[in-house]
């Protein structure tokens, strides 16, 4: 445990970061597994919705400084590819 009264500072400013950036997180693996599951059942129509709400929280992540920019793109042209191929 930190004894200097910045370190202290920074563990509790870093635990509430911690878990902010949880809530995000799960928040986009929520919206990426909806994508996931339409398309396994294949509906594209449901596909193609799940995919177009994902899009702006993915980059929202991106702005929050959640994930890379890549790892963003790459995830919507994963999610894009497997959308059109039904």
């Amino acid at each position: 445990m930190a004894n200097i009264a910045s370190a202290k500072k920074r563990a509790r400013q870093s635990e509430v970061r911690r878990q902010h950036k949880a809530g995000q997180r799960s928040m986009l693996r929520t919206f990426m597994k909806r994508v996931d599951a339409a398309i396994e059942s294949k509906d594209k129509e449901a596909a193609t919705s799940a995919y177009q709400a994902a899009i702006p929280v993915i980059d929202s992540a991106v702005s929050k400084g959640l994930i890379h920019k890549n790892k963003a793109a790459r995830h919507k042209s994963r999610l894009n590819t497997r959308v059109h191929a039904l």
